[in-house]
């Protein structure tokens, strides 16, 4: 079995040393490829146009934890998302940051600093506060641990609505009564056709007066328009955002100067390129002795 990387020039350099180490081949760029017919793994952002060269590609694996901008991969090709315990810490880390700024009003006093001012608002504490995670894979349930240990109140959503210790959890069917209870949206979830769009008016209008929006999920679940007419509503508050739509937003677009929002340039996360590596050597080990592959995407789903 060999692999073919297809990606960053840093990836380049620390992936085949990996390979190496473990004894297992892989190749940097088509052009080192002299038989596509070995080739068997591909490791990309985006794969190649025409696959059908890789007559004996088995999967292509996404060297980052999303795959919404991945073309549909022909029949009998697998797919799988990087699983990195970096990958996963660093949005935690993110979100709990963003949380605590939108609990602590960031947005408006990172407002007020630039306009010299000094103006003190009430302090709310966490304990009075209730965070939902829409979203409560591997990521949702670190972010909802870590949350919980400061305090905050932590519901989750999932299209399952599979129990988590210590979380009060909401399936699919209740969504509404999710919503009704959360002080602070933190959205995680993964971009599918019935989650694009999702952070929009009918979602907005279903948040308590005044709620907070933390967004680490994909720029497309959310509704650029439909947030600005929320801010000014007044039914959100403030939001703190890693993504948007378009990515990134032009420079003359409003959401940069407005004193209610706070942007990241989708900084949650970077995959660290030997983590990344031994993902892939994971995926190969699997498909090679007949095992579940790590990160595997159903087609179904869209994760």
């Amino acid at each position: 079995m060999a692999l073919l990387l297809l990606s960053t020039a840093e990836r380049g350099e620390v992936w085949p040393r990996v390979f190496a180490e473990a004894g297992e081949s892989i190749f940097v760029g088509e052009a080192s490829v002299a038989d596509p017919a070995a080739i068997t793994h591909i490791a990309c952002w985006v794969p190649p146009q025409d696959l059908s060269v890789y007559t004996g590609l088995k999967t292509v694996i996404s060297v980052g934890a999303g795959v919404d901008h991945l073309p549909p991969l022909p029949a009998g090709i697998a797919l799988s998302r990087t699983i990195a315990p970096g990958i996963e810490a660093m949005v935690r880390d993110w979100v709990v940051m963003a949380t605590l700024m939108a609990h602590r009003d960031m947005p408006t006093y990172l407002a007020q600093a630039r306009d010299r001012l000094w103006r003190a608002g009430k302090v709310t504490t966490a304990s009075a506060r209730t965070v939902g995670i829409l979203g409560m894979g591997r990521i949702g349930r670190l972010a909802a641990a870590g949350l919980g240990s400061l305090g905050f109140r932590v519901r989750g959503w999932s299209r399952s609505g599979t129990p988590v210790d210590g979380i009060d959890m909401f399936a699919a069917a209740d969504l509404d009564g999710f919503l009704r209870g959360a002080d602070i949206l933190v959205c995680l979830l993964p971009l599918t056709a019935a989650t694009r769009g999702i952070l929009g008016e009918a979602l907005f209008a279903k948040l308590p007066q005044g709620a907070r929006l933390v967004h680490a999920g994909r720029g497309a679940h959310l509704d650029m328009a439909a947030l600005w007419r929320a801010l000014d509503a007044g039914r959100l508050a403030s939001a703190v955002l890693d993504v948007t739509d378009p990515e990134p937003l032009p420079a003359e677009h409003p959401l940069w100067s407005d004193p209610r929002v706070i942007i990241t340039p989708h900084v949650a996360a970077q995959t660290d390129a030997r983590e990344g590596a031994l993902h892939a050597l994971t995926v190969i080990r699997a498909v090679r002795e007949g095992r579940p592959i790590p990160g595997l995407v159903a087609r179904e789903r869209g994760y």
